[in-house]
């Protein structure tokens, strides 16, 4: 199913790019486009995991560096039966987690140095646990280029300002851009970028809380990280960028309020209660 929508997201982002591409410059514009679109759809599958942790600055970690994140992450790999993935660690106080990569044999888990201070060892078991569950069910690939492609169209938003500043784009067909058109991409491109994010369906946040939750061994050690970073999230800043606030495992802009409005995910009291509501099941 992640295979399916990661292709409707790609076509849907070159059908985009090429309405721009007609729009701000006619023929010679779409064909623009058309070249772009083809670059970015190569690169968001071969290079936006990197990207998305260089954006970080994320400092990937050997076992003696980091022994006992390593060993966590090493302990849970190996009871969910998948290749062991990167380990990454964020320089930042905000805490904080996500996974990345284009499949379980190339992945990675970044954590921020922050939710390593304030989550015991079982408790950031539970998150890692999480992170696996997504790199498991193939969450990564998808959310990792729908970062990549939120990035663009808002990139998109940019050109259009300045094809609007200066005329648009001719080709020698004499059926360039206008301003009105150039005006519309300005408006619609930030609500596509965030269509396209919210179209990461919520629930696979649910399922990969369900499936950390067992691959840790108990759904309490992620219900009690997920009440301490709610608590975080929301007075402790983090520089990041809006179209990647869908990799984490708690919301990163949170304690802004219109990013409530639109927040990428489900509601932390929820998924603690549903997570609460596993430890007690029969």
């Amino acid at each position: 199913m992640n295979t399916f929508r990661t292709f409707i997201l790609l076509t849907v982002l070159t059908l985009f790019f090429l309405w721009v591409g007609a729009a701000l410059g006619g023929r010679t514009g779409m064909t623009f486009a058309l070249v772009f679109a083809f670059l970015m759809n190569f690169f968001a599958y071969w290079f936006s995991d990197k990207v998305v942790l260089k954006m970080y600055r994320a400092k990937e970690v050997t076992e003696a560096e980091a022994p006992e994140l390593f060993s966590i992450v090493r302990q849970l790999a190996q009871k969910a039966q998948m290749p062991m993935p990167r380990v990454y660690i964020i320089n930042a106080d905000q805490p904080n987690a996500f996974a990345t990569g284009r499949n379980p044999s190339h992945a990675a888990v970044a954590v921020t140095t922050g939710i390593m201070r304030i989550l015991s060892p079982e408790e950031l078991s539970g998150v890692i646990g999480h992170e696996l569950a997504h790199i498991k069910h193939r969450d990564i690939l998808i959310g990792t280029i729908a970062a990549t492609i939120a990035g663009a169209i808002s990139y998109l938003a940019h050109m259009a300002q300045w094809a609007l500043i200066f005329g648009g784009f001719r080709g020698d067909d004499d059926e360039g851009g206008n301003p009105f058109a150039a005006l519309i991409v300005m408006i619609i491109a930030p609500i596509a970028a965030m269509i396209v994010q919210m179209a990461i369906s919520r629930s696979r946040e649910y399922a990969a809380d369900e499936g950390g939750a067992r691959i840790a061994g108990n759904p309490r050690y992620l219900a009690s990280a997920l009440r301490k970073l709610q608590w975080a999230s929301e007075r402790v800043p983090l520089q990041a960028n809006p179209a990647t606030s869908h990799l984490f495992i708690v919301n990163p802009l949170s304690g802004k309020s219109m990013m409530k409005l639109f927040s990428t995910h489900p509601p932390l009291e929820e998924r603690i209660a549903r997570l609460e509501a596993m430890s007690v099941s029969p």
